[in-house]
């Protein structure tokens, strides 16, 4: 392991290479300089700006709301934050779909204005031409199947995906037609573990998983949900490795109390 804590940048290729060499990927989403840059110096190996923003950082109920201006300004922070993950960044709701000219102008401009390194977007062969579009102008992109939250409104629910025979073979099929159209990883979220594993053994790029178990090539978390920054999303995919919620909250309260009482600032805190 300590062979890959001297890669001095995550690129595209080097996920290859993990895959190759059986090298699990890590990966957390980020939002903001501050946090991008905690979660990179850990050695991270990729930092995804989601559209989860949309839910952890404005409040919205969905990701559908959040614009392509404010992906941008989220991606831009995280990105000065980052001296060796690999950056990408999500196309938002409404800027891919359907309209390929649009889908290159988005990518393009978060790749300009925001300085990324790869745009992600979900969906399968309903997006390829927008997805050869954007590979067209030499930008990488990552594929997401299985639950694709921008689509809530189809699904109407949040419960796994591809349970069905159906909608499980076009999930392989979406996975075989991505890889073959030039994505360089695709995240498959909440399907089934076996599903996955084979998803992952047929095809050549890596496969990032939330909710769909550990025979896939990475794991990918919000980093708000694994540091219980967050405390309502409690899906059986998700593990906790902080409670800052309570943490956070607990020093806010004494930092309270403090003032109330006259204790903050004491005589050696002040000029």
């Amino acid at each position: 392991m300590s062979v890959h804590k001297e890669i001095k940048r995550i690129t595209t290729r080097t996920l290859q290479d993990f895959k190759q060499e059986g090298v699990k990927i890590s990966m957390l989403t980020a939002y903001d300089f501050s946090m991008a840059k905690i979660i990179d110096s850990a050695g991270i190996d990729v930092i995804l700006v989601g559209d989860s923003a949309s839910n952890v950082m404005a409040g919205h109920e969905t990701t559908l709301p959040i614009t392509l201006e404010q992906m941008i300004y989220h991606a831009s922070s995280v990105v000065r934050g980052v001296q060796r993950a690999l950056v990408v960044v999500d196309l938002p709701f409404g800027y891919y779909q359907g309209n390929s000219r649009l889908a290159l102008e988005s990518a393009i401009r978060i790749m300009k204005e925001a300085g990324a390194h790869a745009v992600k977007l979900e969906g399968g062969s309903e997006i390829r031409e927008s997805i050869e579009r954007i590979l067209t102008a030499g930008i990488p992109v990552m594929g997401h199947l299985g639950l694709t939250p921008q689509s809530i409104y189809k699904f109407g629910t949040y419960t796994v995906r591809a349970k069905e025979d159906t909608e499980a073979r076009k999930l392989i099929e979406d996975a075989i037609l991505l890889e073959k159209t030039g994505c360089f990883a695709i995240v498959l979220e909440k399907i089934p573990a076996q599903l996955a594993t084979t998803v992952a053994q047929k095809v050549q790029i890596p496969v990032i998983g939330i909710g769909a178990g550990g025979g896939v090539d990475g794991q990918v978390l919000v980093s708000h949900d694994m540091l219980g920054i967050t405390k309502e999303f409690q899906p059986r995919f998700l593990r906790r490795y902080l409670n800052m919620y309570d943490e956070v909250q607990s020093a806010v309260k004494q930092y309270v109390d403090d003032v109330k009482s006259r204790n903050f600032p004491n005589s050696e805190e002040q000029y």
